[in-house]
């Protein structure tokens, strides 16, 4: 007599024969003979353990455990995991999911008591992580997978959600007055570097007005010597031409005297070395 046995996508199957695991079965159909304890050829008892594969959820729940600063919660865990080594999970540990809720459990305590209140509340994914951690390795051993370890509910005593309510408030103020300094710290970090540059191109400008001042007064001081330079040289040529031609000296002489006769008040002072007298002889001074 032979039957059979279906493993769905879902499921694995431990085929052993007389106790002994002979092979792990894949997704399919598979003919399982019946055991016969009769002649000489006596079949092996053939037994096919089907375990479920697929992802799963674990929940911990209302667990009671002390904080480093002794205070007491209430914590509920949520953990979803995958059996992978479906030969470990059956061989390793009477019940792996029994196995699985005590480690989780006994990590959950671990790290909470290396954790205090203010920790919990700034912090509440750390205990996520430390139970990830401190589970993973473990479960391993015994065929499964953790994919997440999560923190579902943490239960506060009674009087403590009014100080966590102020301690929330507390840390708002905090922050606003945070922000409200940072910003005013900007606000004059600003304001001293835009005064900064304001002098700087201040600075800047009367040192560009002075160079103008000083190339204009040199170009002023090089323009009136250039004058007098020409002045003297008209000078000099017209020195040189009253030398060469005495007659164009008396004519300016002339012109200059013709040019103080138009003038009402000036007055023309001539000296002579000597003089005539009244008798006729020359007499001097």
């Amino acid at each position: 007599m032979k039957h059979f046995v279906i493993i769905k996508p879902t499921h694995r199957g431990l085929r052993y024969e007389d106790g002994v695991l002979i092979r792990v079965l894949d997704p399919g159909r598979y003919v399982v003979p019946r055991p016969s304890r009769w002649g000489f050829h006596r079949k092996p008892e053939v037994e096919v353990v089907l375990v479920d594969v697929r992802e799963r959820e674990l929940t911990i729940k209302g667990q009671e455990i002390l904080t480093a600063d002794k205070v007491a919660i209430r914590v509920s865990i949520v953990v979803q995991f995958r059996v992978t080594d479906p030969v470990a999970a059956l061989h390793e540990v009477v019940n792996f999911e029994e196995r699985l809720y005590s480690d989780v459990q006994l990590a959950a305590r671990r790290s909470l008591a290396s954790m205090t209140l203010e920790d919990i509340l700034t912090n509440r994914t750390r205990l996520s992580d430390d139970i990830l951690k401190d589970v993973k390795g473990a479960a391993s051993g015994y065929g499964v997978t953790i994919l997440r370890a999560d923190v579902k509910d943490l239960v506060f005593p009674g009087n403590l959600q009014e100080i966590m309510n102020k301690v929330l408030a507390t840390e708002r103020l905090s922050q606003a007055q945070l922000v409200e300094a940072r910003t005013k710290a900007d606000v004059q970090r600003i304001e001293a570097q835009a005064k900064a540059e304001a002098q700087k191109l201040e600075g800047a400008a009367r040192a560009e007005s002075a160079k103008l001042a000083a190339q204009s007064e040199a170009e002023i001081q090089g323009l009136k010597t250039e004058a007098e330079v020409k002045a003297l040289r008209e000078r000099e040529l017209a020195a040189k031409a009253y030398t060469t031609h005495p007659a164009l000296l008396r004519l300016q002489e002339l012109e200059t005297l013709r040019e103080l006769a138009r003038t009402a008040t000036a007055r023309l002072y001539i000296g002579f070395d000597k003089h005539i007298s009244v008798d006729g002889h020359e007499e001097k001074e």
